[in-house]
C-alpha cells in the first residue's frame, strides 16, 4: 500500500473513542488514544515512513476531541498505507512519576504495523526533539484478506506437540536456501520440513514488534543487537524485520499468509508474548510509547520515589498488569491475534508478574489471568504460562482451570539429573513421567497442564547439554557473566566438539534417551527447534544477541544428523499411533480387559521400582493399553553398565522391541510394523539406555 501525495490538509472530525488504535473505514481514518494524565495531545501525519516532516499536524481539542481519558479524532479522506505518530504533553514531574515531553514522537500503543527507518535510538534517551528519527505507525486495512477458509485448528492439547523456533533465525542461515531469509515467509517455505517431523505446532519466539537495531554492545569489532525480542514496543504490529516489505505496511498481509499456510498443513501457531515489560526500560531507556504517553499509569514505579520503575521482570521495567487499562490492552491484543490473524495460542513469558497487584504481591484472584481464562472469544484459545519471574515468584500448578497450562521447569530439572546419572531420582521420575500430579492434580489440574520441555530458547540446546559441563558465554561480551551457571549438563568427557567416536556415539545415545522420555512422558512435550538435527550454539546457554550463525538453524545439519532426525520423526510418530501416552487424565489404577492396570511401575524386578533407593538409577514401566491400543513396557537405565531387566506377561499378546537407544540407526527405533518379537522374560538393558516393547 502507499499514500498519494496530499494537495491539501485533511478534513478533522470529532472521531470516536472506541476502539482503539487506527481504524480505517472507507471514507477516513478513526484514532483514538487512552490518556489519563495528558493535558494535550497531537496526532502526525505522514506521507511516506521516511517523511522528515508531518504533511498534517492535527491538535486535539479536549473539549471536542476527548471522552473520559480517550482522546480522539477522525481524518477523512486519508487512507491505509499512511505513517502516523502523536505528541503527548503534560506534566513532567518525575517525583509523580509523570514522563511527559512533547518534544518525543510516540508510536500508537495499538498500532497494526510499525516503521524505523528513520529510528535513531539514542536520540528516544535525550532531551531533543527526536521528530527526525523516531519510529512512524502504520495505517493498515485488515478488511478484505482471503483466508480460503481458514480458521484456527482447535487442537486438542492431549495431540500437541509443539515446536519452539525462531521466526527469523529459523531460516536466516544461508544454508536454509529460502528465497527471503529470517522472514514470516520463509518458515512458509520450511512447512514441508516441519510437517515431516510430525510436530502439531509452532511456538514463535516474539513476533511483536522490537527494535531489533538496538546495538547492546561490541564484542571484537561486532556489534550485538536484541536477536530474541523479549522487548516489546508494538504488541498489535508484527515485527517489521521479519516482513519482506514493511514500508508498504505489509506487516499484516505476510503473518497472515504464514499462519493460513501452517494451518494447511495442520500446523497450529502459537504466540510467545511478552506483557511483563516494554523495551522502554529503566529511568534511563528511551521514550517512543507508554513513558510518554501515561508512564504511572501503565508501570510500577517505586512508591518511594516514582522516577525509579519496579523491576519484577528483569529487564528495567514491569507493566502493572492490574491497571485497568493494561488490563484492557492484553485482553485486546489476544483477541486482536486470534480475531485478525487466526493463532491459535499463547504462552506467556514471565508469566506469574500477571498476577501482581498494585503493591507488586501475587494476587489470590489475578484479574487479568482470570479474565483470560473466562473469556469466550479466547475459549478455545491454548494459553501457556511460563510460571515464574525474574523477582523469584514461582507458581507452578497455580494458574486457574484445565486451560492455563505451564512450562514445567521441575520436568525439565528432573529429567536433566536423571538422564546425565544422578542417582534416587526415581520416585521424581515416575511423577514427570505420568504427568506431575504432585504439583497439578491437588489444584484441579491435569497433565495437559504440563508442558514437558528437556531445552527451550533460554539455555543449552540439546546438543550442547550432552557436549558441554559449563556455559561459554564469552560471545556476549558479558565476561561470561550471564546465563544460568547449573544447567545439569554431562559433555560425555570432553569438553565442546570432539572427534572422539565413543563420546559422539554416547551423546547421540543420550539425545536418543531424552527424545524417548520427553515423547513417553504424559502430558505436553515442547521441543527446541534444531534439536532434532543436534543443532549447537558452541556451549552458548543465553543467545539473546546472537544473530549470527550461533542462533541461526544450519540447515546443513539436517544432512549431517539424518539419522537422528528419523529417530525424532519416528518417536513422534510412535507417540501419535499409541493413545496411552497422550491421554488428558492421570493414571487411576483402570484395568484393561487384560488385566493390566494403565500403569505399573518397576525395577530391574517387577513391582520393585525402590522408591527409596538412593543408588537407584533404573525404573522400569509398563503401561496397560485399552480400547484396542497396544500395551507399551518401558525399562529406563541410566546406569553406566547393562542391567537385566524382569519382562512383565502380556496376557494373549505377545511383546515387540520397537525401541533401543542404544542400538545404531535404524535399529534404534523401528518402523511402524518392523518390531522384531522378543521372546524371554529377562531383557539386558545397555547402560544409559532405553528399551521399549510393544504388545500386539
Amino acid at each position: 500500500m502507499t499514500v498519494v501525495a496530499v494537495k491539501k490538509l485533511l478534513q478533522v472530525e470529532k472521531g470516536s473513542p472506541h476502539p482503539l488504535g487506527a481504524i480505517p473505514d472507507r471514507d477516513g481514518v478513526n484514532f483514538s488514544l487512552f490518556s489519563e494524565n495528558a493535558a494535550g495531545v497531537e496526532l502526525l501525519l505522514f506521507e511516506r515512513h521516511d517523511a522528515p516532516e508531518p504533511f498534517q499536524v492535527i491538535q486535539f481539542d479536549p473539549f471536542v476531541n476527548k471522552t473520559f481519558h480517550f482522546w480522539h479524532v477522525y481524518v477523512r479522506g486519508l487512507r491505509p498505507g499512511a505513517h502516523y505518530a502523536y505528541r503527548v504533553d503534560g506534566p513532567w514531574d518525575l517525583g509523580a512519576g509523570h514522563r511527559f515531553d512533547r518534544k518525543k514522537v510516540l508510536i500508537d500503543p495499538y498500532a497494526r504495523g510499525n516503521t524505523n527507518s528513520l529510528w535513531q535510538r539514542v536520540d528516544a534517551c535525550g532531551p531533543a526533539n527526536n521528530l527526525r528519527t523516531s519510529m512512524r505507525s502504520v495505517v493498515i486495512d485488515m478488511s478484505g484478506y482471503d483466508w480460503e477458509g481458514d480458521r484456527p485448528l482447535n487442537r486438542p492439547m492431549e495431540e500437541t506437540i509443539i515446536y519452539e523456533l525462531h521466526a527469523s533465525g529459523f531460516t536466516k542461515s544461508p544454508s536454509s536456501g529460502v528465497t527471503h531469509p529470517g522472514t514470516f515467509s520463509g518458515i512458509i517455505e520450511k512447512i514441508p520440513y516441519l510437517k515431516e517431523l510430525g510436530i502439531t505446532a509452532v511456538e514463535l519466539l516474539p513476533v511483536f514488534d522490537f527494535d531489533e537495531t538496538d546495538i547492546l554492545r561490541v564484542v571484537d569489532g561486532t556489534p550485538l543487537h536484541n536477536f530474541w525480542g523479549y522487548s516489546t514496543m508494538g504488541f498489535f504490529a508484527p515485527q517489521s524485520a521479519y516482513c519482506v516489505s514493511p514500508e508498504s505496511g505489509s506487516h499484516l498481509q505476510e503473518f497472515r499468509d504464514m499462519v493460513r499456510a501452517l494451518h494447511k498443513a495442520g500446523i497450529e501457531v502459537i504466540l510467545d508474548v511478552v506483557f511483563n515489560h516494554t523495551d522502554e526500560g529503566n529511568h534511563q531507556g528511551p521514550v517512543f510509547s507508554f513513558k510518554g504517553i501515561d508512564n504511572r499509569v501503565y508501570y510500577f514505579l517505586v512508591p518511594s520515589d516514582r522516577q525509579f520503575y519496579l523491576d519484577y521482570s528483569g529487564c528495567g521495567n514491569t507493566v502493572n498488569c492490574s491497571r485497568p487499562i493494561a488490563q484492557k490492552l492484553i485482553i485486546d491484543c489476544l483477541r486482536y491475534w486470534v480475531r485478525e490473524t487466526h493463532v491459535d495460542g499463547f504462552r506467556f513469558d514471565q508469566g506469574s508478574i500477571l498476577s501482581r497487584g498494585e503493591d507488586g504481591s501475587p494476587l489470590p484472584y489475578p484479574p487479568v489471568v482470570w479474565q483470560i481464562e473466562l473469556d469466550e472469544e479466547l475459549a478455545d484459545t491454548k494459553v501457556i504460562a511460563e510460571a515464574w519471574d525474574a523477582a523469584g515468584l514461582y507458581q507452578i500448578g497455580h494458574f486457574p482451570g484445565d486451560r492455563w497450562a505451564e512450562w514445567n521447569g521441575r520436568y525439565r530439572d528432573d529429567i536433566r539429573r536423571f538422564v546425565k546419572g544422578d542417582p534416587g531420582l526415581i520416585g521424581a521420575v515416575a511423577s514427570r513421567l505420568a504427568g506431575s500430579a504432585d504439583l497439578y492434580q491437588s489444584h484441579g489440574e491435569l497433565p495437559i497442564n504440563s508442558i514437558n520441555f528437556i531445552t527451550c530458547h533460554d539455555g543449552f540446546t540439546l546438543n550442547d547439554l550432552v557436549s558441554y559441563k559449563e556455559k561459554h558465554n564469552e560471545g556476549n561480551g558479558e565476561g561470561n557473566r550471564d546465563g544460568i551457571n547449573d544447567n545439569l549438563s554431562d559433555n560425555c568427557g570432553v569438553e565442546g566438539e570432539t572427534d572422539d567416536a565413543a563420546v559422539e556415539v554416547l551423546r547421540e545415545r543420550q539425545i536418543k534417551n531424552f527424545a524417548t522420555i520427553l515423547l513417553l512422558s504424559r502430558g505436553v512435550p515442547m521441543i527446541l527447534a534444531g534439536d532434532d538435527v543436534r543443532r549447537t550454539q558452541k556451549g552458548n546457554n543465553n543467545a539473546y544477541c546472537q544473530d549470527n550463525e550461533v542462533g541461526w538453524f544450519d540447515w546443513t545439519m539436517t544432512q549431517r544428523y539424518h539419522e537422528m532426525f528419523r529417530f525424532w520423526k519416528r518417536m513422534i510418530e510412535f507417540r501419535r499411533t499409541h493413545s496411552t501416552l497422550r491421554r488428558r487424565f492421570f493414571f487411576n489404577g483402570a484395568v484393561n480387559e487384560r488385566g493390566l492396570a494403565d500403569v505399573a511401575w518397576h525395577g530391574c524386578t517387577l513391582n520393585q521400582p525402590g522408591w527409596s533407593d538412593p543408588d537407584a538409577r533404573a525404573l522400569g514401566m509398563t503401561l496397560g493399553g485399552f480400547d484396542g491400543d497396544a500395551d507399551i513396557h518401558v525399562m529406563l537405565n541410566m546406569y553406566w553398565k547393562s542391567l537385566e531387566f524382569e519382562i512383565p506377561p502380556a496376557p494373549g499378546r505377545r511383546w515387540f522391541k520397537a525401541i533401543d537407544t542404544a542400538a545404531p540407526s535404524p535399529h534404534d527405533i523401528a518402523n511402524p510394523g518392523d518390531e522384531v518379537e522378543f521372546a524371554g522374560n529377562v531383557c539386558s538393558v545397555q547402560g544409559r539406555s532405553i528399551v521399549v516393547l510393544v504388545s500386539r
